[in-house]
Formats: C-alpha cells, structure tokens, sequence
C-alpha cells in the first residue's frame, strides 16, 4: 500500500477546511477553535489552529492523506511540520477576494523552499460573482504558466477531485523521472 501526503495550504477562509471535508471518505480530523477576533469573526466563527485531516482511498494501492494547514500567519509554526514528508501541495486562493492574492503567493513560496515537491494552486469560489477569472488570477499571482492553475469549488466533489489528481499525477510524474 502506498501512501502519499499532501497538504492543502493557502490564506485564512481560502477553502481549505471545506476542501477536505467535500472528499475526504473519515470525518475530518479538525482543530478548529472560535474566533475571537471581531475583524475574523464577520467572515467565519471557526478557524483552524494546528491542522485538517482527511484521508481518500484511490484504490487498493494508493490512499491519499490531506493535511489542511492553518491559514493564519500566527499559528505558521504549523506548516514546517505540516509540510514534513509532503509528497505535494496545494495552494487554495480565494478568487473573488484579491486582498488575499499577495498572502496566497507568500504561502505558496514558502511551501516551496520547505521541499521542491510538485504543487498545484486551486482558484477557489469560481462559483462566487466575483471570482476573478483563471487567466486574471494567473497574471495576480505571477504565477509561471507551467504551474498548474485550477478552477475550484472546495464544496464540490468533483472539483476537488480533479484538483487532487492533478496533483497526484504531478506526482506521479515526479517519482517515474519527470
């Protein structure tokens, strides 16, 4: 049986709770703790303090482990042990609020000098009126054109499935030799 850790990073109320929770086959391991600041609380009443836990048979080989990071800048003392033993990573972005893109992009150049793991960057709330568009979020978050960008719905099933096999085969690719 092969396992493989990825982790689900990116800002504060980007998705990555709910990402989890849309596919993960166990009930999500949680750490939420109440918001007590009034600035957080008007955009959730949760937030994660040490990590989410989720985990996906592919099949009888393959069992994919989803470690949610903290979003918050204060608990980040989390991610360097997240990240420990990742086999990839994805960013999640909240396209319809661009105040977050510059923490998105920081989050991301983290993760990428904790290991040179492949990754990808999932533009969530594509549903939402004001997403902005693939190409649009591309340009924002300076992102190189052979990163894959993709369109997200942490809600959706299907959508997050296909975010997670992107980046499985990435992976994959990676581990045969690229």
């Amino acid at each position: 049986m092969q396992t493989v850790k990825m982790v689900i990073t990116g800002p504060f109320s980007a998705g990555k709770t709910e990402f989890i929770r849309a596919i993960s086959e166990i009930d999500v391991v949680t750490t939420d703790r109440a918001i007590s600041s009034s600035i957080e609380q008007k955009v959730k009443d949760s937030t994660t303090v040490a990590m989410d836990f989720g985990r996906i048979t592919v099949d009888d080989d393959l069992v994919l482990y989803l470690f949610g990071t903290p979003g918050q800048r204060r608990f980040d003392f989390m991610w360097e042990i997240l990240a420990e033993g990742m086999l990839g990573f994805v960013v999640m972005v909240d396209s319809a609020k661009p105040e977050t893109f510059r923490e998105a992009k920081s989050i991301l150049e983290t993760f990428r000098a904790y290991a040179p793991t492949p990754y990808v960057v999932a533009a969530n709330k594509q549903d939402h009126p004001d997403a902005w568009d693939i190409n649009d979020l591309r340009i924002a978050l300076r992102i190189e054109d052979d990163v894959k960008l993709l369109p997200c719905v942490a809600t959706d099933k299907e959508k997050v499935k296909n975010v997670l096999l992107e980046l499985l085969y990435s992976i994959l690719e990676e581990m045969e030799g690229g």
